[in-house]
Order: structure tokens, then C-alpha cells, then sequence
């Protein structure tokens, strides 16, 4: 059970270890580029030994705010990524999947991801995201595609909010993606034009049922809490709201295995 330095915000990265030590996170994924320290991958590695807890995924610099991070280039970005993730010790790398803008980057995604996953060392698991939605219509940003379903990636990354902002169902896709599903995001949404980062329980997602579910399968890849905390007042708050998550999450993963 991983903790995303995303859900600790607005305090830093360095909070989100010592938040998954004092809790008893298995680890934590870094968000690449949201908080500068995170481009330091030897005061990353730093803090992950003074805390003694693992970074175990690594979410790539993917974000219309991280256009510089770690190179222009989307593949050069992809190629550093995994090089953090292997000095680190991570084991995965989500990705998200091109806008559409990047024409050329999208033509050559399948094919690269699927290089990238035979020669990185790492796994990339792409993410499922949303259209983007307005009062004037959907607009398609992705390339080849918001949803990855159909598409020839080996892993993928199912996050509980995008396809709430989708209007998808969780559970449909776990079971319509089956051995492909690799990583999961658990947080929550309710069906907006955002992308909402809920809780868990607090959405339309059945997110504690995802969790049973991905138990009674056997489910071996990483369960990251990434979820919205702004709403916390203080520290302590934050604290109560990320312990409690967890605990759901370590309740209903066990209910599922009980079922196996």
C-alpha cells in the first residue's frame, strides 16, 4: 500500500515520506516535477533511506505544468524517468498518454512503450485518462486515446478518478482489462468536468469494492493512495484522513483475499 507524494499537497515531497513512515505506507510513488525537490533523484534517494521507506513507482513528468522537466523531448523524458526509477530501486513508471498536440510523439507511442517496457528494465504501465469535458462539447486531448483499453500496451495504470471524470466504471475495467492491469491509483470522483481526486468511498467509483476485488484476484501490483488532501486544516488532519484511507484499504484488500 503506496502513498503519492501528490496526496500530501500542499506540503512537500519530503512530507510524504515521513507522513508513509509515521503511518506505515509500504512506500511511496514520486510525482516527478509537481514540487522541484522531486528532479533531485539523490535527495529523493536521501530521504528514502533516512525514512525507511521505499520509492516504489515513479509517476513521469507528464503534466502541462512539467513541460521542461527533465528534457523537451517526451522519449528523452520517458528514458530519465527510468533511469530515477532503476537509482531508486522503483519497479514501475506511469505514464500518461500524449496530447494531441504532440503528433509525432503520439504515432510512435504504442510501439515505444512497448520498446521501453522490453529494454528499460522497468515496467511503464500506461494511465487511462478522460476527455476533457466542457459546456461546449468533449474534447479528444489524448492521443492515440484517452482510454487505453483497445490499444497494444502490455500494463497499464487504472486511476479511480479519471474514469469517474470519464464516466466509466472501476470495476468494469479491472475485469474488461484483466493480467494488463498493473498499477492502480485509488482515489474516488463523482462524475464532473474535473478531475477530482477524491477519497476513496467518497465518489461513484465503488472504490472499497475495487479494492476486494483486486484481493480476491490476487492483485500483486502496487494499490498508491492518490488523493486530494487540500481540504485538511493542519498536519494532524491531513494525518487522520491519510490513516483512515489506509486502513480501509488494508480492511477491504484482506476481505477480498478471504474470498479467494
Amino acid at each position: 500500500m503506496t502513498l503519492s507524494t501528490t496526496s500530501v499537497y500542499p506540503e512537500t515531497s519530503a512530507s510524504a515520506f515521513e507522513l508513509a513512515a509515521q503511518l506505515g505506507f509500504d512506500g511511496v510513488e514520486l510525482m516527478v516535477g509537481v514540487d522541484p525537490l522531486t528532479i533531485d533523484v539523490d535527495a529523493i534517494k536521501k530521504l528514502s533511506e533516512y525514512h525507511g521507506v521505499p520509492v516504489l513507482s515513479v509517476h513521469a513528468p507528464v503534466l502541462l505544468i512539467t513541460p521542461n522537466t527533465w528534457g523537451t523531448d517526451p522519449w528523452e523524458k520517458l528514458d530519465n524517468t527510468a533511469a530515477a526509477a532503476r537509482k531508486l530501486g522503483a519497479s514501475v513508471v506511469v505514464v500518461h498518454p500524449p496530447f494531441r498536440w504532440q503528433r509525432e510523439y503520439g504515432a510512435q507511442f504504442e510501439s515505444g512503450i512497448r520498446r521501453l517496457n522490453q529494454t528499460s528494465g522497468v515496467t511503464f504501465a500506461v494511465e487511462n485518462m478522460f476527455p476533457w469535458r466542457s459546456v461546449a462539447g468533449n474534447f479528444q486531448m489524448y492521443l492515440p486515446s484517452w482510454d487505453p483499453s483497445d490499444l497494444d500496451y502490455d500494463h497499464l495504470t487504472l486511476d479511480l478518478s479519471h474514469a469517474s471524470t470519464a464516466q466509466q466504471h472501476s470495476l468494469d475495467l479491472l475485469h474488461r482489462w484483466g493480467d494488463r492491469l498493473a498499477h492502480v491509483h485509488l482515489t474516488d470522483g463523482r462524475g464532473n468536468f474535473k478531475d477530482e481526486h477524491f477519497l476513496p468511498g467518497e465518489g461513484d467509483q465503488d472504490a472499497w469494492e475495487v479494492v476486494e476485488e483486486l484481493g480476491a484476484a490476487g492483485f500483486a501490483g502496487h494499490i498508491v493512495l492518490e488523493v486530494s488532501t487540500r481540504r485538511a486544516r493542519s498536519r494532524h488532519e491531513r494525518s487522520e484522513l491519510l490513516e483512515d484511507a489506509l486502513a480501509g484499504i488494508r480492511k477491504f484488500y484482506a476481505q477480498g483475499q478471504a474470498r479467494r
